[in-house]
């Protein structure tokens, strides 16, 4: 990794919860970091997060969907980790034109500011697992039909393919990682917006109930380190460059045995099946886990943190820090 030796590097979403573990190994690394974040409450974004590197690191705080200010930051920098976005699937219906404006308008204002200001740039775009909607087969790859299943997805969607036409056309290098159920210290706890294992977490260091809707379905998780190690080599990669690759985690497992799992490691907590509420239901996709393959025949990666041990550290992170994040 030492092509990120004094790298110039900007992190769109960097103060959340992605963003700021990709940061502090940034740190490690010897970057020299701009980490961009609106800070707006319900997208994750948290000071907290760079405790302790706050003398390491940049901040701007500033929108994405500022084309003036994208305009400006993104010039003179080497690598750019594309993650900021929306990605609340019952916002996205809700609210379905600010959806639009993060996870599309503003991808394309992103590019745009990097064609006309800085096009030999690298970037990483982090897009979802989402867009593959309700699966025909498992484990899904990268060659499975894209039928999201609601307004966040096809958002998502159209802000990939822009990053690969821009690839393809102008020469932008760009790569594109389908997140999956990433988890880790750091998340979004504070409710469901990022992912149902947050609100868990927060219920079950409380001492409350917490519920599982369904809890047949099978998931995979991907380590927030795993995730980073994918997000770094995909960018120094020139195999990456123009590729759309899956992540996936080390296995899969139920809902109702992965609540298990964290009252088990927590020692003590309680929770409750319960049958999906209907807007839920409408948009949900049963069973779903990756086929990493590609990614791992390409650039060699593979999930490495097992599933429990990465539950452990979340919740020891949690019982120290959750003051920080409710």
């Amino acid at each position: 990794m030492n092509s990120f030796k004094d790298a110039k590097v900007l992190i769109t979403g960097g103060l959340g919860f992605i963003g700021s573990n990709l940061a502090k190994r940034l740190v490690d690394l010897g970057a020299d970091i701009l980490l961009v974040d609106s800070l707006i409450p319900e997208y994750g974004g948290n000071l907290y997060n760079i405790s302790g590197l706050q003398d390491k690191v940049k901040v701007n705080i500033s929108d994405v969907r500022d084309p003036h200010s994208m305009k400006y930051l993104v010039q003179d920098k080497d690598f750019l980790f594309n993650l900021a976005g929306q990605t609340s699937h019952i916002d996205s219906m809700a609210d379905p034109f600010t959806d639009m404006e993060i996870n599309c308008h503003a991808q394309l204002s992103i590019l745009e500011a990097c064609r006309h200001h800085n096009p030999s740039i690298k970037i990483v775009y982090a897009s979802t697992r989402q867009i593959y909607g309700k699966p025909d087969y498992l484990p899904v790859d990268e060659s499975h039909p894209l039928r999201p299943v609601d307004v966040n997805g096809i958002n998502k969607m159209a802000g990939e393919r822009y990053h690969i036409l821009y690839n393809n056309v102008y020469g932008i290098s760009s790569c594109v990682l389908r997140l999956t159920n990433t988890i880790g210290p750091r998340m979004r706890i504070k409710d469901a917006r990022q992912t149902f294992l947050g609100i868990w977490i927060r219920l079950l260091l409380e001492g409350r109930s917490f519920e599982v809707w369904g809890g047949e379905q099978l998931r995979d998780f991907t380590c927030v380190d795993d995730c980073v190690d994918a997000i770094l080599l995909s960018a120094i990669r020139e195999k990456a460059k123009g590729q759309i690759f899956n992540l996936g985690g080390d296995c899969l497992i139920s809902l109702k045995d992965l609540a298990e799992m964290l009252i088990d490691i927590n020692g003590t907590g309680k929770f409750s099946i319960k049958t999906f509420p209907e807007d839920r239901r409408k948009i949900d996709v049963g069973d779903y886990y990756t086929d990493y393959t590609l990614i791992r025949k390409t650039l060699g990666w593979e999930p490495k943190v097992p599933l429990k041990e990465e539950l452990s550290r979340i919740i020891e992170f949690y019982k120290e820090n959750i003051g920080f994040y409710i």
